[in-house]
């Protein structure tokens, strides 16, 4: 669990303190405290992995896959308590295209060592797997901005849809874990939370009671560098002439995968893609049923206006590279250079976002 390259921005932390306390400039605020929560949410998933391995496969399975996104989830609460509505739905786009895009992208160049037209193979059975898992949340998010586009009655269906999403969620985590108690496959699709290449000694870095305490102080750290970025994030925006939408998809969704994209970079490195590619595809997916119903969810609880009513470009921009990447796994293989072309997708939506009218 190497974290070290990180580290240093943990001091960023007492300096997020400190300009809130003198009242510095909001773009300072939010660089401090957006840049602190990168080693934070990489921290949330190492401690999160040490706790699987005293578990045992089966609840530590459970766990990582359940609070591989608490990153997420803590940074759109406070996004909500501030009213950035709109831009936590699009950090949702943004997740789910930033790993199936950017991620993908960034993972194929890592596999190529210095041949960008060799053959990488990887495990059609459970991209297949993977491809169903983001179909169907897919359909989760089309569905409640359809009834709302074509009907003329004053009903919203998100919260219904929420619910359906997370009960078929748990079930596949279920389904996934419980029957292989004596071992979970590394490449697993729901196994995504975060793990590390057996190489680097993972399992003896914390024990369990520090690994809890640990996983406590990350936790009231991210909440309070989350609602200072989030108290600080609109006038910075509104001052740099950036849309909630670019803010949402290029800013708060990167900041909540920064741990996903570089477990997966180094598992591609060192040629383990089955499980690079379980760790985004698998987060795409748990962005859709797990995170986003949990969000609608505490919006119902806590009268916030969240729905899964998300606009047709950020509903087209999910559509195409859920069909493109489920094509594109069908073949069983790729070759490295294809990473740029999915790059290049990622930037030409990008230059949309930018575009878009506030």
């Amino acid at each position: 669990m190497k974290t070290q390259g990180i580290n240093f921005l943990l001091l960023l932390i007492p300096v997020t303190g400190v300009l809130h306390a003198v009242g510095a400039n909001q773009t300072w605020l939010f660089v401090s405290s957006a840049l602190s929560i990168v080693p934070l949410s990489k921290l949330m998933g190492d401690v999160t992995e040490t706790l699987s391995e005293y578990l045992g496969p089966t609840k530590g399975g459970f766990l990582n896959a359940t609070l591989g996104n608490a990153p997420e989830i803590i940074i759109s609460f406070f996004a909500l308590k501030a009213g950035l509505f709109e831009m936590v739905k699009c950090s949702i786009t943004g997740s789910i295209i930033g790993n199936l895009l950017l991620g993908l992208g960034i993972t194929f160049l890592s596999t190529a060592k210095g041949h960008l037209t060799r053959d990488v193979y990887f495990d059609l059975t459970a991209s297949r797997v993977h491809s169903g898992l983001l179909v169907f949340a897919l359909f989760g998010l089309i569905i409640p901005a359809v009834f709302d586009f074509s009907t003329t009655i004053d009903t919203e269906i998100s919260l219904e849809i929420s619910v359906i999403l997370i009960v078929v969620y748990v079930l596949a985590i279920l389904t996934t874990f419980y029957p292989r108690v004596p071992h979970v496959p590394a490449d697993d699709p729901l196994e995504i939370a975060h793990l590390e290449d057996e190489s680097e000694g993972a399992s003896s870095r914390w024990s369990q009671k520090t690994a809890v305490l640990v996983m406590g102080l990350v936790a009231v750290l991210l909440a309070l560098m989350s609602d200072t970025m989030a108290n600080s994030i609109e006038p910075v925006t509104h001052g740099l002439g950036l849309t909630p939408s670019f803010v949402g998809v290029f800013v708060l969704a990167l900041l909540g995968n920064v741990a996903e994209l570089t477990s997966a970079v180094r598992f591609a490195r060192n040629d383990q893609i089955d499980l690079a590619l379980g760790v985004l595809l698998g987060g795409s997916a748990q962005m859709a049923m797990m995170v986003a119903p949990t969000l609608v969810l505490m919006g119902a609880l806590l009268s916030f206006e969240m729905n899964l009513l998300f606009s047709i470009y950020d509903l087209v921009a999910v559509m195409m590279t859920v069909m493109a990447v489920s094509n594109f796994l069908s073949a069983g293989n790729f070759r490295p250079r294809v990473g740029i072309v999915f790059i290049a997708i990622y930037v030409m939506l990008g230059v949309g976002f930018f575009n878009m009218p506030a």
